[in-house]
């Protein structure tokens, strides 16, 4: 019996998968590569718009700030505010979808007296490379075949890291300076192979982390089930989750929001014990409000997370992070992980280079490709010479 050849068959699975994914890879690598550090370009392209001058008096109410805002009716519906303890910090505003299907641009305010600053720079650009990073730009956002697409794609980036290791994996030891360092005096397919081989050897570990976290975005029972693994017991609170979302009241009974009534909660159960917080404001007849708040100005995962019914001021739920488990925190900084943040800014860097990589292994894969398929065609039989008397 014909043992199974391995490794020809793991080439002929990577080289394939490869080829199918290498363009929308590239496209998610230097998407990703651009948001590494969107809040910090964004913060630096709005750093004089959004400060004010700090006054002696106290800063508007999200409540005294939205009917200021509300009074001019071509802003549209308030549908979230985000405000800082800092009070040379302006307040960010975002508004309801319109009825054409787009989102207006955020705006600046001034939370003393609510006049508008202006639109922050660069929010559109991102907004618009963040939704060609997880769905292509393809119709239906999140619920369109984008995310199915770029979904599939990153599975196929987990199989290809694990059929590229198991490849360059040396039947013996070898020197960590042939695995890790670059043949650069190479030429043609050798200097492909090795750039291909030793620079996705020191990129797989975040790729890894990248790929495993990104899934999550893309598939509900990827989600679901790291979240029975790393967090089982709040995996049983979901559906208590999904039932308080929109409130008690049904679509038929629309009750006045009273946001006076969630600051007041919101100062009982958060104190002054936050930098940063954001209110999201209801759709339709509901009346829970989320409200988010950061212990720092850098919006990361760890952040405490209530649900307040603006009807009545009644706490409906309250998510302090302090209070999670480990694989409850591990969860809540998923986006952190999945941008290196987690580690700092040493950790974005990392995975941002590492992201803007990816078109590299595209170009030299495509190129061993053709280069092997080269190699593998037969060479033209020799023709037969008759020489005559002579010659």
């Amino acid at each position: 019996m014909t043992p199974i050849r391995i490794k020809p068959a793991l080439l002929q699975i990577h080289s394939i998968l490869g080829l199918a994914a290498a363009l929308i890879l590239s496209m998610m690598g230097l998407t990703g590569a651009i948001m590494g550090f969107e809040d910090e370009i964004q913060a630096a392209l709005n750093s004089s718009l959004a400060h004010v001058a700090p006054r002696t008096e106290a800063p508007l109410t999200p409540s005294e700030l939205v009917a200021r805002l509300q009074a001019d009716p071509a802003l549209g519906k308030v549908s979230a505010i985000t405000l800082a303890r800092d009070p040379s910090a302006a307040a960010r505003v975002r508004f309801a979808r319109k009825d054409d299907g787009g989102h207006p641009a955020s705006l600046l305010v001034d939370p003393y007296d609510g006049r508008v600053l202006g639109e922050p720079s660069g929010e559109s650009f991102f907004t618009t490379v963040r939704h060609l990073h997880r769905w292509l730009l393809l119709p239906g956002d999140g619920n369109g075949a984008g995310r199915q697409i770029t979904g599939a794609a990153v599975l196929g980036l987990v199989v290809l890291l694990i059929t590229g290791i198991v490849l360059r994996w040396p039947k013996r030891a070898t020197s960590a300076s042939l695995w890790l360092k670059p043949q650069l005096a190479l030429r043609g397919r050798g200097l492909h192979r090795s750039l291909h081989s030793v620079i996705g050897t020191w990129v797989l570990p975040v790729y890894l982390v990248i790929a495993l976290t990104g899934l999550t975005y893309s598939y509900a029972w990827y989600k679901d089930g790291l979240t029975w693994l790393l967090a089982p017991a709040s995996q049983t609170q979901m559906p208590g989750k999904a039932a308080r979302g929109g409130g008690a009241n049904s679509a038929a009974e629309a009750k006045p929001i009273a946001l006076d009534l969630v600051w007041a909660t919101l100062r009982e159960q958060a104190g002054d014990r936050f930098a940063v917080m954001q209110l999201t404001l209801p759709a339709g007849a509901a009346t829970a409000v989320r409200v988010r708040t950061w212990p720092s100005e850098q919006n990361d995962g760890r952040r405490d997370e209530f649900r307040i019914d603006a009807a009545t001021g009644r706490l409906i739920s309250a998510e302090r992070y302090a209070d999670k488990t480990t694989g409850e925190r591990v969860l809540a900084r998923v986006l952190d992980i999945h941008r290196g943040s987690i580690l700092g800014w040493p950790g974005q860097l990392v995975f941002m280079l590492a992201a803007a990589l990816m078109p590299l292994f595209a170009v030299t894969g495509v190129l061993l490709y053709v280069s092997r398929r080269r190699l593998r065609r037969p060479m033209p039989p020799l023709t037969t010479v008759h020489l005559v008397p002579g010659e």
